[in-house]
């Protein structure tokens, strides 16, 4: 039987990308005790507006170099959750299901945050839910208590959960070691991402925006077009 292990930081409000990921996950795990990068998509995600795409951008708090995901504090001096609440209504306000979507960001800021892991997993568990995507188990890394670094602790992880196949995002190509799996018997896979098209606000079609903007002009049918595959990594390599 095939056991669907995915490893991947966690992300604020994510593109529909990444419930895509969740959606062929067995086990999800928040890999989030790991170094925090400036520009990542752990803090900030675009929407689409009338005047083209934004950021929505969670501020931190005294971010010193190395800091782990799980540790970076945000910064609540400033009401930004009411900043990105309000941003989102006026952009959506003319979709069909903007009720819902913000309904679903309430829910996600009522809760208690101190870190950006918190948040970020409180959000992508709200999106998953809100789509039914409710296959996986979720858990954090640091609950496993597995140690190293880079593809040796990513297998490592894999393994220690019984997975047969570890399905990542793009970005792992440049580092990951095939083999270092293919020879313990686990296969790696990639994401193959379909981007398929639905109805938007605000011109052309663009798949790399948060997923909120999928519930806002589609609502819970929008989980038809979270259907994407994976490809062997020979194939994607190629």
């Amino acid at each position: 039987m095939t056991r669907n292990i995915v490893i991947s930081q966690s992300m604020y409000f994510p593109w529909v990308g990444m419930l895509e990921q969740i959606r062929l996950a067995d086990v999800f795990v928040h890999y989030d005790d790991v170094q925090f990068s400036r520009g990542s998509f752990t803090n900030r995600v675009q929407i689409k507006t009338e005047s083209g795409i934004r950021w929505l951008s969670v501020p931190l708090k005294d971010l010193r170099l190395g800091q782990r995901i799980d540790e970076v504090q945000i910064d609540d001096r400033t009401d930004w959750r009411r900043s990105h609440r309000d941003m989102l209504r006026q952009a959506y306000r003319k979709a069909p299901f903007v009720k819902d979507m913000l309904t679903l960001v309430d829910e996600v800021f009522a809760k208690d945050a101190s870190t950006i892991a918190d948040i970020a997993r409180n959000s992508m568990l709200a999106l998953a839910a809100y789509f039914k995507l409710d296959r996986p188990t979720f858990m954090a890394s640091d609950s496993l208590t597995i140690g190293g670094a880079s593809s040796e602790r990513v297998y490592d992880i894999t393994a220690h959960l019984e997975g047969t196949a570890y399905i990542t995002g793009h970005g792992a190509r440049n580092y990951l070691d095939h083999d270092l799996f293919g020879r313990n018997g686990i296969s790696v896979r990639y994401m193959n991402y379909e981007r398929t098209p639905y109805a938007q606000l605000h011109g052309e079609f663009t798949p790399y925006v948060t997923a909120l903007d999928l519930i806002a002009n589609c609502g819970a049918s929008g989980a038809n077009v979270v259907h994407s595959g994976t490809v062997d990594w020979r194939e994607f390599t190629q």
